[in-house]
């Protein structure tokens, strides 16, 4: 082979590696494209790789929050309008009303009726009046009752749920049943539920159920997110802020004196947890939630981690197979502790009761 063959070879292989480099490159390069479009906009994952430094500290991968579609048949609250006008009932509809949003400057440490509060009102935990999807509305309030309490053992009316809400929700004394204040909100929640039957399921009432996770929930983790999207409006140590009139609450302390006991229902996690899910922080709602529901366990983990009041519960649940898995305080019908009966993981709690029950029919 002469030399003059022998580098047209040459010259030929080095084009033919220079081709086959370039077709891989572009392979690559494409590929890559392809990848980063699917991840960025062909509809975000549901969990994101890349843990940012809070993830990092607390061992928690970063969530994406998932878009919710409120149906058309979702529950909505009745018109104002339907308010029967200069008639003593509808008197009472919007008396009931006021007392629910403003139930402090009645009821509170300043009240004007009875000071036998800690200064919050029904509408902190019943949001807008009772009125909001997901908000802890009355929705199924009235039609619900009476109905046997597992709590109390024995069938309950209407005003004796209001009454708890007084004695564990507002950490107080409770009015009696058969004044004008508890029949005026009697006659608006019952406004407010027109058209609902007994037994129906109506979508949005009471706060969200959310998936159990498959770990505790992280206390650590919620006191991080509790201060970059909650501490603004509640205050850093969860004590919240008083209206200019120092009689009722713009934004209600979440722990400490002033704050709902530990017998309330907001004690339990998972009704925290769905509630801040679909409302917090402000301007939340369902259809436009800002946290995950890794995030709103986590935040209610570290708020029900904080001070509160204490109630007596000796005598809650008389029969422990109805006592809730996520009750705080023991005894139980199961060997599970304390600590997992308020901070998770609750599946294998619930196994374990659905197996109870089964085995006591």
């Amino acid at each position: 082979m002469n030399k003059e063959s022998t580098e047209k070879e040459i010259r030929q292989a080095l084009i033919y590696t220079a081709r086959t480099t370039a077709i891989i490159a572009f392979l690559f390069v494409a590929c890559g494209t392809i990848f980063i479009c699917t991840l960025f906009f062909n509809g975000q994952p549901d969990v994101v790789t890349a843990k940012t430094k809070q993830d990092v500290e607390t061992g928690i991968a970063a969530v994406n929050v998932k878009s919710q579609v409120v149906p058309a048949d979702a529950w909505k609250a009745p018109d104002e309008n339907t308010i029967p006008a200069d008639t003593k009932y509808g008197q009472m509809i919007r008396y009931g009303k006021e007392l629910i949003a403003h139930t402090s400057k009645y009821f509170g440490p300043n009240g004007s009726i009875a000071r036998i509060t800690n200064g919050m009102n029904c509408q902190n935990c019943h949001l807008e009046g009772g009125t909001k999807l997901f908000g802890n509305n009355y929705a199924g309030f009235i039609s619900s009752f009476p109905k046997m309490s597992g709590r109390s053992g024995k069938v309950e009316p209407a005003s004796a749920r209001i009454a708890e809400c007084f004695n564990r929700s507002l950490a107080g004394k409770v009015p009696d049943e058969s004044s004008k204040e508890i029949q005026a909100m009697l006659a608006y929640m019952k406004w407010l539920g027109t058209g609902v039957k007994k037994g129906e399921k109506v979508f949005g009432t009471g706060t969200e159920k959310l998936k159990f996770l498959d770990r505790a929930a992280n206390v650590k983790h919620g006191a991080i997110l509790y201060t970059s999207k909650c501490q603004s409006c509640h205050g850093a140590n969860g004590e919240g802020i008083l209206g200019e009139d120092k009689l009722t609450y713009v934004y209600p302390p979440l722990w400490g004196k002033h704050s709902y006991n530990d017998g309330a229902g907001m004690y339990r996690l998972s009704n925290f947890a769905g509630f801040v899910k679909n409302n917090m922080p402000y301007g939340a709602r369902y259809g436009d939630a800002q946290l995950s529901d890794e995030e709103a366990w986590d935040l209610a983990a570290f708020v029900n981690s904080q001070p509160r009041p204490h109630k007596d519960q000796g005598k809650d649940y008389p029969d422990l197979l109805k006592k809730p898995f996520d009750a705080p305080y023991g005894p139980y019908a199961d060997k599970f502790s304390e600590n997992q009966h308020k901070y998770g993981p609750f599946a294998p709690i619930v196994t374990s009761e659905k197996q109870v029950k089964l085995t006591t029919k």
